[in-house]
C-alpha cells in the first residue's frame, strides 16, 4: 500500500507536467488522489475502530466480572498469578489481545487485502472457545461463564463478516473506478483537436464597392449593343 502512495504521488506529479488545460475528469482524479493519499480507507479506519471495540469490551466485561467476585485485586491474584484454565477467565482477555495484535498488525499496518490472517485469528479464536467451555466450569460460574465466551466468539464472526463482506470488496470497487479515471485522465491528451480542415477558412465578406464594380460590369455589354443598333 506503500509503494501505492509513492507511486500515485509519480502519476500525479507527470499529469501536472504534461496536462494541456484542467477538465473535470482530471479534477475527479485528483479528488480520487487526495482520498487515496491516505493510504488508509474510510471502511478500513471503521474495521480497525471494531477491532479496538472488541479488546476493550472483553476488557471491561472482564473488570467487571473481577470486581463482582471479591474485588479485583484479590480476583487478579486468583486468575492471573494462580491462574487455572477450568475457571479463570484471564485466557479469554488475552485472547482478545491476541485479536487486536494480529488484526491491527496485519490491516492497519501491514496493509493486508486479503482474508487469510482474520481467518486464522477467527479459526483460532472459536476452536479455544468451544474448547474451553466444553473442558472448563465457566458455566457454573454465574452469568459470566456464558457472556464472555459468547460476546468473544460474536465479535470474533463480526469483524470476519466486515472485513470479507464490506472492507475487501469496497476498497476493490474503489481502486478500479480510480483506476479507471487514471486511464481516462491519461488517454485525455491524447485525443485533442486536430488541424482545421480547408472548410473551416472562410474569405470575409465582399464590399459594397467591389459589388458594385460587378454591377457596372454586367451592364457594360447592355450599353454595347445599344450602342450598336443605335
Amino acid at each position: 500500500m506503500d509503494s501505492r502512495c509513492s507511486s500515485m504521488d509519480s502519476r500525479a506529479s507527470g499529469r501536472g507536467m504534461g496536462s494541456v488545460s484542467s477538465t473535470p475528469q482530471s479534477a475527479r482524479v485528483e479528488s480520487y488522489e487526495a482520498v487515496e493519499k491516505k493510504c488508509i480507507s474510510d471502511v478500513r479506519r471503521t474495521f480497525c475502530l471494531f477491532v479496538t471495540f472488541d479488546l476493550l469490551f472483553v476488557t471491561l466485561l472482564w473488570i467487571i466480572e473481577l470486581n463482582m467476585n471479591g474485588g479485583v485485586q484479590a480476583q487478579l491474584e486468583k486468575e492471573v498469578l494462580h491462574y487455572d484454565y477450568h475457571a479463570s477467565f484471564f485466557d479469554i482477555f488475552l485472547l482478545a489481545v491476541f485479536r487486536f495484535a494480529a488484526l491491527i498488525l496485519a490491516y492497519a499496518i501491514c496493509k493486508l487485502r486479503h482474508w487469510w490472517a482474520i481467518a486464522i485469528t477467527t479459526a483460532l479464536s472459536c476452536a479455544f472457545l468451544i474448547i474451553k467451555v466444553i473442558l472448563s466450569k465457566l458455566l457454573s460460574q454465574g452469568p459470566f461463564g456464558y457472556l464472555l465466551p459468547i460476546v468473544s466468539f460474536v465479535l470474533a464472526w463480526l469483524e470476519t463478516w466486515l472485513l470479507d463482506f464490506k472492507v475487501l470488496p469496497q476498497e476493490a470497487e474503489d481502486e478500479n473506478r480510480y483506476q479507471s479515471f487514471v486511464d481516462a485522465a491519461e488517454r485525455a491528451p491524447l485525443m485533442g483537436p486536430g488541424p482545421l480542415s480547408d472548410g473551416q477558412f472562410y474569405s470575409p465578406p465582399e464590399s459594397l464597392a467591389d459589388s458594385d464594380e460587378e454591377l457596372e460590369d454586367k451592364h457594360d455589354p447592355e450599353k454595347g449593343l445599344i450602342q450598336k443598333v443605335s
